[in-house]
Protein backbone atom coordinates (compact mmCIF):
# COMPACT_ATOMS: atom_id res chain seq x y z
CA UNK A 1 0.00 0.00 0.00
CA UNK A 2 1.12 3.58 -0.59
CA UNK A 3 1.15 6.41 1.92
CA UNK A 4 -1.55 8.87 0.92
CA UNK A 5 -0.54 12.39 -0.02
CA UNK A 6 0.44 14.65 -2.85
CA UNK A 7 3.14 13.79 -5.32
CA UNK A 8 5.06 10.57 -5.56
CA UNK A 9 4.98 8.50 -2.41
CA UNK A 10 7.23 6.12 -0.59
CA UNK A 11 6.55 2.66 -2.00
CA UNK A 12 5.58 -0.35 0.11
CA UNK A 13 8.14 -3.02 0.86
CA UNK A 14 7.72 -6.25 2.78
CA UNK A 15 10.39 -7.77 4.97
CA UNK A 16 10.43 -11.57 5.03
CA UNK A 17 13.06 -12.18 7.69
CA UNK A 18 14.93 -9.85 10.04
CA UNK A 19 16.45 -11.84 12.88
CA UNK A 20 19.47 -9.65 13.35
CA UNK A 21 21.10 -6.96 11.29
CA UNK A 22 22.40 -9.24 8.55
CA UNK A 23 21.71 -7.47 5.31
CA UNK A 24 22.86 -10.48 3.29
CA UNK A 25 20.01 -12.52 4.82
CA UNK A 26 17.38 -9.85 4.24
CA UNK A 27 14.87 -10.71 1.55
CA UNK A 28 12.92 -7.73 0.22
CA UNK A 29 9.80 -8.33 -1.84
CA UNK A 30 9.06 -5.75 -4.53
CA UNK A 31 5.45 -4.60 -4.59
CA UNK A 32 4.18 -1.45 -6.29
CA UNK A 33 7.13 0.85 -6.63
CA UNK A 34 8.11 3.47 -9.12
CA UNK A 35 11.82 3.13 -8.34
CA UNK A 36 13.97 1.84 -11.12
CA UNK A 37 15.32 -1.23 -9.34
CA UNK A 38 16.07 -2.72 -5.90
CA UNK A 39 19.57 -1.21 -6.09
CA UNK A 40 17.90 2.07 -5.05
CA UNK A 41 17.35 0.54 -1.61
CA UNK A 42 19.60 1.54 1.28
CA UNK A 43 19.55 -0.34 4.60
CA UNK A 44 20.82 1.33 7.78
CA UNK A 45 20.84 0.11 11.39
CA UNK A 46 18.43 2.14 13.49
CA UNK A 47 21.14 3.27 15.91
CA UNK A 48 23.39 4.47 13.11
CA UNK A 49 20.54 6.14 11.26
CA UNK A 50 19.87 8.54 14.15
CA UNK A 51 23.31 10.05 13.83
CA UNK A 52 24.15 9.45 10.18
CA UNK A 53 20.95 9.95 8.29
CA UNK A 54 18.71 12.93 7.71
CA UNK A 55 16.27 12.61 4.81
CA UNK A 56 16.81 15.07 2.06
CA UNK A 57 14.62 16.09 -0.83
CA UNK A 58 15.61 13.08 -2.88
CA UNK A 59 15.26 10.44 -0.14
CA UNK A 60 12.47 8.99 1.98
CA UNK A 61 13.35 7.47 5.36
CA UNK A 62 11.28 4.48 6.41
CA UNK A 63 11.13 2.63 9.72
CA UNK A 64 10.78 -1.05 8.92
CA UNK A 65 8.63 -2.94 11.40
CA UNK A 66 8.55 -6.30 9.70
CA UNK A 67 5.79 -5.71 7.17
CA UNK A 68 4.85 -2.32 5.75
CA UNK A 69 7.37 0.43 5.17
CA UNK A 70 5.77 3.60 6.42
CA UNK A 71 7.63 6.87 5.77
CA UNK A 72 8.46 9.34 8.52
CA UNK A 73 7.59 12.11 6.08
CA UNK A 74 5.64 12.02 2.88
CA UNK A 75 7.58 11.57 -0.30
CA UNK A 76 7.91 14.51 -2.64
CA UNK A 77 8.30 14.75 -6.41
CA UNK A 78 11.81 13.79 -7.38
CA UNK A 79 12.40 11.16 -4.68
CA UNK A 80 14.48 8.40 -6.19
CA UNK A 81 15.83 6.47 -3.18
CA UNK A 82 14.33 4.75 -0.17
CA UNK A 83 16.33 4.25 3.00
CA UNK A 84 15.13 1.50 5.31
CA UNK A 85 16.04 1.79 8.99
CA UNK A 86 15.94 -1.56 10.79
CA UNK A 87 14.90 -1.84 14.44
CA UNK A 88 16.74 -4.72 16.04
CA UNK A 89 16.38 -4.25 19.82
CA UNK A 90 13.41 -4.07 22.19
CA UNK A 91 14.88 -0.82 23.49
CA UNK A 92 13.96 0.81 20.17
CA UNK A 93 10.22 0.18 20.67
CA UNK A 94 9.81 3.07 23.16
CA UNK A 95 8.58 0.75 25.89
CA UNK A 96 8.08 1.82 29.49
CA UNK A 97 11.13 1.55 31.79
CA UNK A 98 9.32 -0.97 34.01
CA UNK A 99 8.58 -3.31 31.11
CA UNK A 100 12.07 -2.89 29.67
CA UNK A 101 13.50 -3.87 33.04
CA UNK A 102 11.44 -7.09 33.04
CA UNK A 103 12.49 -7.93 29.48
CA UNK A 104 16.15 -7.35 30.29
CA UNK A 105 15.88 -9.38 33.50
CA UNK A 106 14.58 -12.31 31.46
CA UNK A 107 17.25 -11.90 28.74
CA UNK A 108 14.87 -10.68 26.02
CA UNK A 109 17.03 -8.38 23.93
CA UNK A 110 16.57 -9.00 20.20
CA UNK A 111 12.99 -9.30 18.91
CA UNK A 112 12.01 -12.00 16.46
CA UNK A 113 10.53 -11.04 13.06
CA UNK A 114 6.91 -11.37 14.16
CA UNK A 115 7.67 -9.24 17.22
CA UNK A 116 9.40 -6.63 15.06
CA UNK A 117 6.38 -6.63 12.78
CA UNK A 118 3.49 -6.71 15.24
CA UNK A 119 4.61 -4.71 18.27
CA UNK A 120 4.98 -1.20 16.71
CA UNK A 121 1.50 -1.06 15.09
CA UNK A 122 -0.06 -2.69 18.16
CA UNK A 123 1.53 -0.04 20.39
CA UNK A 124 -0.03 2.59 18.12
CA UNK A 125 -3.46 1.07 18.76
CA UNK A 126 -3.87 -0.48 15.30
CA UNK A 127 -5.46 -3.86 14.68
CA UNK A 128 -2.96 -6.53 13.65
CA UNK A 129 -3.37 -9.58 11.42
CA UNK A 130 -0.29 -11.79 11.63
CA UNK A 131 0.61 -15.08 9.99
CA UNK A 132 3.84 -16.76 10.98
CA UNK A 133 5.33 -20.18 11.51
CA UNK A 134 4.93 -21.69 14.94
CA UNK A 135 7.75 -21.02 17.39
CA UNK A 136 8.42 -17.49 16.12
CA UNK A 137 7.69 -15.60 19.34
CA UNK A 138 4.04 -14.67 18.78
CA UNK A 139 3.19 -14.69 22.49
CA UNK A 140 5.54 -11.84 23.34
CA UNK A 141 4.33 -9.89 20.30
CA UNK A 142 0.89 -9.47 21.86
CA UNK A 143 1.79 -9.54 25.56
CA UNK A 144 4.09 -6.52 25.26
CA UNK A 145 1.39 -4.24 23.75
CA UNK A 146 -1.13 -5.61 26.26
CA UNK A 147 1.10 -4.75 29.21
CA UNK A 148 1.77 -1.27 27.86
CA UNK A 149 -1.98 -0.75 27.42
CA UNK A 150 -2.67 -1.86 31.01
CA UNK A 151 -0.18 0.69 32.31
CA UNK A 152 -2.11 3.47 30.59
CA UNK A 153 -5.50 2.25 31.83
CA UNK A 154 -5.64 1.89 35.59
CA UNK A 155 -8.47 0.42 37.63
CA UNK A 156 -10.02 -2.95 38.33
CA UNK A 157 -11.55 -5.31 35.81
CA UNK A 158 -10.48 -6.95 32.57
CA UNK A 159 -9.01 -4.53 30.03
CA UNK A 160 -7.48 -7.26 27.84
CA UNK A 161 -8.87 -10.62 26.70
CA UNK A 162 -6.74 -13.35 25.12
CA UNK A 163 -8.54 -16.31 23.53
CA UNK A 164 -6.69 -19.54 22.73
CA UNK A 165 -7.78 -23.01 21.58
CA UNK A 166 -6.36 -25.21 24.36
CA UNK A 167 -5.75 -25.28 28.09
CA UNK A 168 -2.04 -25.86 27.60
CA UNK A 169 -1.60 -22.81 25.38
CA UNK A 170 -3.64 -20.66 27.77
CA UNK A 171 -1.59 -21.81 30.74
CA UNK A 172 1.66 -21.05 28.94
CA UNK A 173 0.48 -17.56 27.95
CA UNK A 174 -0.60 -16.87 31.54
CA UNK A 175 2.81 -18.01 32.77
CA UNK A 176 4.60 -15.80 30.23
CA UNK A 177 2.48 -12.82 31.28
CA UNK A 178 3.40 -13.29 34.94
CA UNK A 179 7.08 -13.41 33.99
CA UNK A 180 7.20 -10.11 32.08
CA UNK A 181 4.38 -8.01 33.60
CA UNK A 182 5.73 -4.69 34.76
CA UNK A 183 4.11 -4.74 38.22
CA UNK A 184 2.11 -7.08 40.47
CA UNK A 185 -1.06 -4.98 40.12
CA UNK A 186 -1.37 -6.32 36.56
CA UNK A 187 -3.32 -9.37 37.67
CA UNK A 188 -4.44 -12.21 35.43
CA UNK A 189 -7.30 -14.72 35.46
CA UNK A 190 -6.94 -18.07 33.73
CA UNK A 191 -10.36 -19.21 32.46
CA UNK A 192 -10.19 -22.71 30.97
CA UNK A 193 -12.10 -25.98 31.06
CA UNK A 194 -10.91 -29.16 32.71
CA UNK A 195 -9.80 -27.36 35.87
CA UNK A 196 -11.48 -26.24 39.09
CA UNK A 197 -13.50 -23.12 38.29
CA UNK A 198 -13.33 -21.81 41.86
CA UNK A 199 -9.84 -20.21 41.69
CA UNK A 200 -10.64 -18.90 38.19
CA UNK A 201 -13.79 -17.13 39.36
CA UNK A 202 -12.00 -15.78 42.42
CA UNK A 203 -9.34 -14.18 40.20
CA UNK A 204 -12.09 -12.60 38.09
CA UNK A 205 -13.94 -11.28 41.17
CA UNK A 206 -10.74 -9.71 42.48
CA UNK A 207 -10.63 -7.55 39.36
CA UNK A 208 -8.08 -9.34 37.14
CA UNK A 209 -6.77 -6.88 34.55
CA UNK A 210 -6.32 -9.50 31.85
CA UNK A 211 -8.25 -12.70 31.11
CA UNK A 212 -6.54 -15.60 29.32
CA UNK A 213 -9.23 -18.03 28.25
CA UNK A 214 -10.47 -20.82 26.05
CA UNK A 215 -13.77 -19.95 24.32
CA UNK A 216 -15.87 -22.76 25.83
CA UNK A 217 -15.23 -22.02 29.50
CA UNK A 218 -15.41 -18.25 29.01
CA UNK A 219 -18.76 -18.49 27.25
CA UNK A 220 -20.05 -20.67 30.09
CA UNK A 221 -19.07 -17.96 32.60
CA UNK A 222 -20.72 -15.31 30.42
CA UNK A 223 -23.98 -17.26 30.22
CA UNK A 224 -23.99 -17.55 34.01
CA UNK A 225 -23.18 -13.83 34.30
CA UNK A 226 -20.04 -14.56 36.29
CA UNK A 227 -17.71 -12.39 34.22
CA UNK A 228 -17.99 -8.99 32.53
CA UNK A 229 -16.17 -7.86 29.40
CA UNK A 230 -17.51 -4.30 29.13
CA UNK A 231 -14.10 -2.72 29.89
CA UNK A 232 -12.03 -4.74 27.41
CA UNK A 233 -9.87 -2.51 25.22
CA UNK A 234 -7.75 -5.21 23.57
CA UNK A 235 -8.80 -8.60 22.17
CA UNK A 236 -6.21 -11.18 21.13
CA UNK A 237 -7.25 -14.16 19.00
CA UNK A 238 -4.27 -16.51 19.05
CA UNK A 239 -4.13 -19.68 16.92
CA UNK A 240 -7.45 -18.60 15.43
CA UNK A 241 -7.22 -21.23 12.69
CA UNK A 242 -7.05 -23.94 15.34
CA UNK A 243 -10.02 -22.44 17.21
CA UNK A 244 -12.09 -22.56 14.03
CA UNK A 245 -11.02 -26.17 13.38
CA UNK A 246 -12.30 -27.02 16.87
CA UNK A 247 -15.71 -25.47 16.15
CA UNK A 248 -15.32 -22.33 18.27
CA UNK A 249 -16.42 -19.83 15.62
CA UNK A 250 -19.97 -19.37 17.05
CA UNK A 251 -18.57 -19.01 20.58
CA UNK A 252 -16.05 -16.41 19.41
CA UNK A 253 -18.83 -14.44 17.72
CA UNK A 254 -20.93 -14.42 20.89
CA UNK A 255 -17.94 -13.41 23.02
CA UNK A 256 -16.96 -10.55 20.70
CA UNK A 257 -20.56 -9.32 20.81
CA UNK A 258 -20.10 -8.77 24.56
CA UNK A 259 -17.11 -6.45 24.08
CA UNK A 260 -17.26 -2.65 23.73
CA UNK A 261 -17.61 -1.57 20.10
CA UNK A 262 -14.34 0.36 20.30
CA UNK A 263 -11.59 -2.14 21.00
CA UNK A 264 -8.31 -3.20 19.41
CA UNK A 265 -7.97 -6.70 17.92
CA UNK A 266 -4.77 -8.66 17.38
CA UNK A 267 -5.31 -11.82 15.33
CA UNK A 268 -2.74 -14.59 14.85
CA UNK A 269 -3.08 -17.59 12.56
CA UNK A 270 -0.87 -20.13 10.85
CA UNK A 271 -2.83 -19.71 7.62
CA UNK A 272 -5.26 -17.27 6.04
CA UNK A 273 -7.51 -19.71 4.28
CA UNK A 274 -11.29 -20.12 4.17
CA UNK A 275 -13.16 -19.08 7.29
CA UNK A 276 -10.13 -17.29 8.72
CA UNK A 277 -10.42 -14.59 6.07
CA UNK A 278 -14.04 -14.11 7.08
CA UNK A 279 -13.00 -13.72 10.73
CA UNK A 280 -10.42 -11.12 9.70
CA UNK A 281 -13.00 -9.16 7.68
CA UNK A 282 -15.54 -9.34 10.49
CA UNK A 283 -13.42 -8.41 13.50
CA UNK A 284 -10.46 -6.37 12.24
CA UNK A 285 -10.46 -2.77 11.03
CA UNK A 286 -7.73 -1.75 8.60
CA UNK A 287 -5.22 -4.11 10.24
CA UNK A 288 -1.46 -3.98 9.92
CA UNK A 289 -0.67 -7.12 7.91
CA UNK A 290 2.32 -9.10 9.19
CA UNK A 291 3.52 -12.08 7.18
CA UNK A 292 6.78 -13.71 8.22
CA UNK A 293 8.13 -16.09 5.58
CA UNK A 294 5.99 -19.01 4.43
CA UNK A 295 3.40 -19.82 7.05
CA UNK A 296 2.55 -23.31 5.75
CA UNK A 297 6.08 -24.61 5.61
CA UNK A 298 8.49 -26.03 8.19
CA UNK A 299 11.21 -23.77 9.51
CA UNK A 300 14.44 -23.75 7.52
CA UNK A 301 16.23 -24.48 10.81
CA UNK A 302 14.78 -28.00 10.88
CA UNK A 303 16.46 -30.93 9.08
CA UNK A 304 13.69 -33.05 7.56
CA UNK A 305 14.18 -36.80 7.26
CA UNK A 306 11.84 -39.68 6.44
CA UNK A 307 12.34 -43.38 7.13
CA UNK A 308 10.54 -46.06 5.13
CA UNK A 309 9.85 -48.65 7.82
CA UNK A 310 7.32 -51.40 8.43
CA UNK A 311 4.93 -50.81 11.32
CA UNK A 312 6.42 -53.62 13.43
CA UNK A 313 9.89 -52.04 13.17
CA UNK A 314 8.96 -48.50 14.24
CA UNK A 315 9.63 -49.03 17.95
CA UNK A 316 13.07 -50.50 17.25
CA UNK A 317 13.89 -47.62 14.89
CA UNK A 318 12.86 -45.08 17.52
CA UNK A 319 15.16 -46.70 20.07
CA UNK A 320 17.94 -46.81 17.46
CA UNK A 321 17.60 -43.01 17.00
CA UNK A 322 17.59 -42.49 20.77
CA UNK A 323 20.87 -44.39 20.99
CA UNK A 324 22.45 -42.63 18.01
CA UNK A 325 21.51 -39.03 18.80
CA UNK A 326 21.56 -36.69 21.76
CA UNK A 327 18.93 -34.39 23.24
CA UNK A 328 15.23 -34.58 23.98
CA UNK A 329 12.70 -36.36 21.73
CA UNK A 330 9.08 -35.35 21.14
CA UNK A 331 7.25 -38.29 19.53
CA UNK A 332 3.86 -37.83 17.85
CA UNK A 333 1.39 -40.68 17.44
CA UNK A 334 -2.19 -40.74 16.14
CA UNK A 335 -4.08 -42.34 19.05
CA UNK A 336 -4.23 -42.16 22.82
CA UNK A 337 -3.66 -45.91 23.12
CA UNK A 338 -0.70 -45.61 20.77
CA UNK A 339 0.85 -42.94 22.99
CA UNK A 340 0.47 -45.14 26.07
CA UNK A 341 1.87 -48.17 24.23
CA UNK A 342 4.96 -46.40 22.83
CA UNK A 343 5.77 -44.73 26.18
CA UNK A 344 5.31 -48.00 28.06
CA UNK A 345 7.62 -49.91 25.70
CA UNK A 346 10.28 -47.21 25.92
CA UNK A 347 10.13 -47.29 29.71
CA UNK A 348 10.50 -51.09 29.71
CA UNK A 349 13.59 -50.69 27.49
CA UNK A 350 15.17 -48.32 29.99
CA UNK A 351 14.36 -44.94 28.39
CA UNK A 352 12.89 -42.15 30.52
CA UNK A 353 9.57 -41.52 28.75
CA UNK A 354 6.20 -40.01 29.60
CA UNK A 355 3.06 -39.30 27.59
CA UNK A 356 0.40 -36.64 27.08
CA UNK A 357 -3.03 -37.03 25.45
CA UNK A 358 -6.69 -36.17 25.89
CA UNK A 359 -7.53 -38.98 28.33
CA UNK A 360 -4.96 -37.85 30.89
CA UNK A 361 -6.11 -35.47 33.62
CA UNK A 362 -4.96 -31.88 33.57
CA UNK A 363 -2.65 -32.48 36.53
CA UNK A 364 -1.12 -35.49 34.74
CA UNK A 365 -0.61 -33.45 31.57
CA UNK A 366 0.96 -30.60 33.52
CA UNK A 367 3.26 -33.01 35.35
CA UNK A 368 4.34 -34.67 32.08
CA UNK A 369 5.09 -31.35 30.40
CA UNK A 370 6.98 -30.06 33.42
CA UNK A 371 9.02 -33.25 33.72
CA UNK A 372 9.89 -33.18 30.01
CA UNK A 373 10.80 -29.47 29.98
CA UNK A 374 12.99 -29.87 33.09
CA UNK A 375 14.81 -32.85 31.57
CA UNK A 376 13.65 -35.54 34.00
CA UNK A 377 12.11 -37.37 31.04
CA UNK A 378 14.03 -37.41 27.78
CA UNK A 379 11.06 -38.54 25.67
CA UNK A 380 7.54 -37.13 25.52
CA UNK A 381 5.00 -39.13 23.49
CA UNK A 382 2.02 -37.02 22.41
CA UNK A 383 -1.10 -37.04 20.26
CA UNK A 384 -1.98 -34.12 17.99
CA UNK A 385 -4.15 -32.63 20.74
CA UNK A 386 -0.85 -31.42 22.20
CA UNK A 387 0.85 -30.35 18.95
CA UNK A 388 0.05 -26.68 19.45
CA UNK A 389 -0.13 -26.79 23.21
CA UNK A 390 3.49 -27.75 23.83
CA UNK A 391 5.89 -24.88 24.34
CA UNK A 392 9.13 -26.48 25.49
CA UNK A 393 12.45 -24.88 24.72
CA UNK A 394 15.30 -26.78 23.10
CA UNK A 395 13.47 -29.86 21.79
CA UNK A 396 16.24 -31.52 19.77
CA UNK A 397 14.26 -34.05 17.78
CA UNK A 398 10.64 -34.42 16.67
CA UNK A 399 9.54 -37.87 15.51
CA UNK A 400 6.38 -38.44 13.49
CA UNK A 401 5.93 -42.02 14.67
CA UNK A 402 2.62 -42.03 12.80
CA UNK A 403 2.18 -39.97 9.64
CA UNK A 404 0.03 -36.88 10.28
CA UNK A 405 -3.32 -36.66 8.52
CA UNK A 406 -2.76 -33.21 6.99
CA UNK A 407 0.18 -31.12 5.85
CA UNK A 408 -0.78 -28.43 8.36
CA UNK A 409 -0.48 -30.96 11.21
CA UNK A 410 2.98 -31.85 9.90
CA UNK A 411 4.04 -28.18 10.11
CA UNK A 412 2.79 -27.80 13.67
CA UNK A 413 4.40 -31.01 14.84
CA UNK A 414 7.74 -30.14 13.26
CA UNK A 415 7.44 -26.60 14.66
CA UNK A 416 8.15 -27.93 18.15
CA UNK A 417 11.86 -28.08 17.26
CA UNK A 418 14.21 -25.60 15.56
CA UNK A 419 12.65 -22.70 17.42
CA UNK A 420 14.07 -19.17 17.74
CA UNK A 421 16.82 -19.85 15.17
CA UNK A 422 18.03 -23.07 16.88
CA UNK A 423 18.77 -26.19 14.82
CA UNK A 424 16.38 -29.12 15.02
CA UNK A 425 15.73 -32.51 13.44
CA UNK A 426 12.37 -33.96 12.41
CA UNK A 427 12.10 -37.65 11.44
CA UNK A 428 8.98 -39.12 9.86
CA UNK A 429 8.25 -42.85 9.91
CA UNK A 430 6.21 -44.11 6.93
CA UNK A 431 5.41 -47.58 5.64
CA UNK A 432 5.68 -48.59 1.96
CA UNK A 433 1.91 -48.16 1.58
CA UNK A 434 2.14 -44.54 2.81
CA UNK A 435 4.43 -43.28 0.03
CA UNK A 436 1.53 -41.51 -1.67
CA UNK A 437 0.50 -39.69 1.53
CA UNK A 438 4.09 -38.68 2.16
CA UNK A 439 4.52 -37.28 -1.35
CA UNK A 440 1.24 -35.38 -0.98
CA UNK A 441 2.59 -33.65 2.15
CA UNK A 442 5.80 -32.79 0.31
CA UNK A 443 3.93 -31.36 -2.68
CA UNK A 444 1.60 -29.32 -0.48
CA UNK A 445 4.49 -27.82 1.49
CA UNK A 446 6.94 -27.60 -1.46
CA UNK A 447 9.56 -29.56 0.49
CA UNK A 448 11.62 -32.68 -0.09
CA UNK A 449 12.74 -34.78 2.85
CA UNK A 450 15.92 -36.80 2.90
CA UNK A 451 14.89 -40.45 2.61
CA UNK A 452 16.17 -43.57 4.34
CA UNK A 453 15.09 -47.22 4.07
CA UNK A 454 15.04 -49.45 7.13
CA UNK A 455 15.63 -53.17 6.52
CA UNK A 456 16.13 -54.15 10.16
CA UNK A 457 16.44 -52.49 13.51
CA UNK A 458 20.11 -51.73 13.12
CA UNK A 459 20.35 -51.06 9.36
CA UNK A 460 19.38 -47.63 8.08
CA UNK A 461 20.24 -46.99 4.43
CA UNK A 462 20.00 -43.70 2.50
CA UNK A 463 17.46 -43.94 -0.30
CA UNK A 464 17.02 -42.00 -3.46
CA UNK A 465 14.05 -39.67 -2.98
CA UNK A 466 12.55 -40.80 -6.28
CA UNK A 467 12.85 -44.48 -5.41
CA UNK A 468 11.33 -44.46 -1.94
Amino acid sequence: MRERGAGRQCAAWRISSVWQLRVSELRVFWHECWLASPKDLTVLPYAQSKSRFAPGQDECACLVSGSDCRPHKAGAPGIHRITLILTTQFSQFSLSPALMARLEANKFETPTPVQVGAIPPALEGRDVLATAQTGTGKTLSFLIPAIEMLQKNEGRGAHALILLPTRELAMQVEKSFRVIRSNSSQTVALVVGGMNEGPQLEAVRRGARIIVATPGRLEDFLKRKLVRLDQVKMLVLDEVDRMLDMGFQPAIARIVAMLPAAHQTLCYSATLEGAIQEVARKYLKNPARIEIGSVLKPSENVELRTFEVDADKKQELLEHLLEAEQGSFLVFVRTKHGADRVARRLTRSGWSATQIHGDRSQSQRNAALRSFSEGRHRVLVATDVAARGIDVANVAHVVNYDLPKMAEDFVHRVGRTGRASAHGVASTFAGPSERGELRKIERTLSIQMKRFRVRSADVVRPADATAA
